[in-house]
């Protein structure tokens, strides 16, 4: 189990995401969002768990559901309000969707898609610093991308996952198999017994976690990093787990069973009782840790509602922005 300092930042960052993705809701649900707004329920602990491994001159791809990994790698809620409510003063400048959202100085990629896109340009980053010679043997920077069991199924998954694997890349792949792509089951959308089945023929490392269990993943995430930092290749994290939300704001998840809703826990409510039987942190603890979070949340949402928004006719609407590239130079 790892030790207590890191499960409490686990869940504090559990509980951020979680403050943060309702908050967003209810302004989507106010009108003040253009675009869905996606929420991470359920997800929680394997996308943080991913998050606090990181470390600074590390690579993280994350998706539509993973603002605890994205809070975790250091995203702050001020960046996400801005977004979300696409103000110029944001790390976009207000010129893309909300959850295409990154840092590129910070090695936070921004997302091109959810299918499967996102795993190439992470392994680019990482073997373009192996060729320059940026890479310390033994001691690597690593690079994680995300993806749901739906992306695991499309070709430029595969293309990549078959590059990391001859290179030997310290990259892994975090695979939240959620039991649903969009609406489709996932016995419709791979025949393996199992995701994790598919990292032999990859040729790379298997893990496979219960992502309702913070604690597995935090031990299952946390290996596989330290495996791909200590150069032992890519590593493929399968995580068993139920969105306990719609694909999207849009979406009542009405198609999900309730046998299917039955099986899986919330990671949240989860590990808040496992750290308060276990006395690691007790009742007024969490309220504090609450809070704290309603007070961060709130306070960015209230600042960029007063920033301002693009003005088209004079706003640099180009992909990268000289700030951009000064970042990517000085890395």
């Amino acid at each position: 189990m790892s030790d207590n300092a890191e499960r409490i930042r686990l869940f504090k960052v559990m509980v951020l995401a979680r403050t943060c993705d309702d908050r967003m809701a209810k302004l989507k649900a106010q009108n003040e969002v253009a675009g869905s707004v996606f929420v991470g329920r359920g997800q929680e602990a394997l996308s943080g768990a991913a998050g606090i491994q990181l470390r600074p001159g590390d690579v993280f791809a994350p998706l539509i559901r993973d603002q605890a990994g994205r809070f975790g790698y250091g995203e702050t809620p001020l960046d996400v309000a801005r977004t979300v409510l696409g103000r110029r003063t944001g790390p976009m400048r207000g010129r893309d969707g909300n959850v295409h959202r990154g840092d590129w100085g910070a090695g936070l990629l921004p997302m091109i898609s959810h299918l499967g896109a996102m795993a190439a340009p992470v392994i680019g980053v990482l073997l373009s610093r192996r060729l320059t010679g940026k890479q310390k043997p033994g001691d690597l920077s690593v690079g994680i991308a995300s993806i749901g069991d739906g992306g695991m199924n499309t070709g430029a998954l595969h293309e990549a996952m078959n590059i990391a694997a001859v290179e030997r890349l310290p990259f892994i792949l975090l695979v939240a198999d959620n039991q649903f792509a969009y609406s489709t089951t996932s016995d419709r959308t791979y025949a393996c017994k199992h995701l994790v089945d598919r990292a032999i023929g990859y040729g790379v490392a298997g893990h496979r976690c219960d992502g309702t269990d913070a604690d597995a993943c935090l031990a299952t995430v946390g290996a596989a990093v330290a495996a791909a930092r200590a150069g032992k290749g890519p590593q493929l994290v399968v995580a068993d787990l139920l969105r306990l939300a719609g694909h999207g704001t849009h979406d009542d998840a009405s198609y999900v069973p309730e046998d299917v809703k039955s099986r899986f826990g919330d990671c949240l409510q989860m590990f808040e009782r496992s750290l308060i039987q276990q006395g690691v942190l007790d009742a007024a603890a969490v309220a504090a840790i609450r809070d704290e979070a309603r007070r961060q949340i709130e306070a960015a949402v209230e600042q960029a509602r007063a920033e301002p928004q693009p003005e088209a006719a004079t706003e640099d609407w180009s992909a990268r922005c000289e700030r951009d590239l000064v970042h990517v130079r000085s890395a």
